[in-house]
Formats: C-alpha cells, structure tokens, sequence
C-alpha cells in the first residue's frame, strides 16, 4: 500500500485498526510515534548498485490504555510529514515491536489495514544460478516427516 492508498482508507473510517498476519489486533492505544522517509543505498551479491525509498510508520504501545489514535489524527501526522520531509506517494512499511522489531507491509480488507510479512529475496538471482526449479520448498512438519526417511531425497 502506498501513502495515497492509507490516505483514502482513513478518509472513510471512523477509527483505525491494525492486524498483525496472525490474525492479532495491535491494541487499540497504539501511537504512531514515527513516520519517515527511509532512504536504502545498497549492493547486492553481483555488484549491482540499488536504491530503496519507502514511507516507514512505527506503532507503539504504552501505558495510557484510553488513547485512541483517530483516522482525522494520522491522516494530519501523514501530512506533516509530507510537508516537512518531503515524503512522496511511496510505499509502507510499518514497525511495530513484537519479541524484536517487526517489519511488515500494509495492506486494507475493507475496515482495518493488514501487516503483511515481508521476506528477504536475492535481487540478482540470473547471476547466482538461482532458478525457480532450484528454489527450496518449505515443507510441514508432516510432510518433512514422511519425505526424510532413507532414500527420501530430502535429507
């Protein structure tokens, strides 16, 4: 989800909730106590020069348990942001401290914006020999189970 997409959603609700992928809401007295603009200048594994910039917002949890973060409020903090750090229509990514810092992708069901897994990729797989028929397949435990016997193939 890009800024302008959380700037509509919030245009029509009448509170602000939050998922975590595990189905959880993030409690209702969450802060937004940031939002950026993070800026990633990068190499990847062949060399390859890259650039990253996305809106980053942090969700935090304190003790005043009555704080009811209101869409009219985020959506003048996003706008701030936008004037003071010349934040464009980029896309979310959102913290929000579980056992460790989380970071997730956003997205909107209808009435409450979803935090979505990220995962690590290789940028420049052509060059590492990394193909799709090589990619590792992510088995349950019982599928594991019944695949790493001798001469499974999987062990």
């Amino acid at each position: 989800m890009n800024l302008s997409q959380i700037k509509n959603h919030l245009s029509i609700l009448s509170e602000v909730n939050f998922l975590l992928p595990n189905g959880k809401r993030v409690p209702a007295h969450f802060h937004v106590t940031e939002i950026g603009l993070i800026n990633k200048h990068f190499i990847d594994c062949e060399g390859t020069i890259r650039h990253q910039k996305v809106v980053n917002f942090q969700l935090w949890n304190a003790n005043d348990l009555e704080h009811r973060l209101k869409p009219q409020k985020l959506l003048n903090i996003i706008s701030l942001s936008e004037r003071k750090l010349g934040i464009e229509n980029l896309e979310i990514e959102v913290e929000y401290q579980t056992d460790t810092i989380g970071k997730y992708g956003l997205e909107f069901n209808g009435a409450d914006f979803l935090l979505t897994t990220l995962q690590t990729d290789c940028l420049a797989k052509e060059n590492c020999g990394i193909s799709n028929e090589n990619k590792i397949e992510i088995l349950t435990q019982n599928e594991s189970a019944a695949c790493c016997t001798p001469g499974g193939g999987c062990c």
